[in-house]
């Protein structure tokens, strides 16, 4: 079970962007998209087949998994997971901190 999924909020620990918050767009195995984080300019050429018009595109780029921490919006600020079991054997994240289900 990953301990940060999709549309998952998240805070940045580290890095460049670090102190920002934004939403998970994309998980990619050990790194994350994270939406307005990251964000890095790519040239592109236009492609009128595509209908894309060239330019300086701005873009997320991802950020290692190791580099963010999901919010706690109880405690307003960024908290580990962990994994617990309940009584009817479905596994759950829950916030290390406050022992809290993240996913009910």
């Amino acid at each position: 079970m990953r301990k940060i999924k999709k549309n998952d909020d998240v805070i940045v620990i580290a890095g460049k962007d670090k102190g920002a918050r934004g939403n998970v767009l994309q998980v990619l195995g050990e790194h994350l998209l994270v939406a307005g984080v990251n964000k890095v300019k790519k040239h592109q050429k236009p492609n009128p087949v595509k209908g894309l018009s060239g330019g300086i595109v701005e873009k997320e780029s991802p950020i290692h998994v190791s580099n963010v921490a999901i919010y706690n919006a109880a405690a307003k600020k960024g908290d580990r997971v962990g994994i617990k079991a309940l009584e009817d054997g479905r596994r759950v994240r829950v916030f290390k901190s406050s022992g809290e289900v993240i996913d009910a």
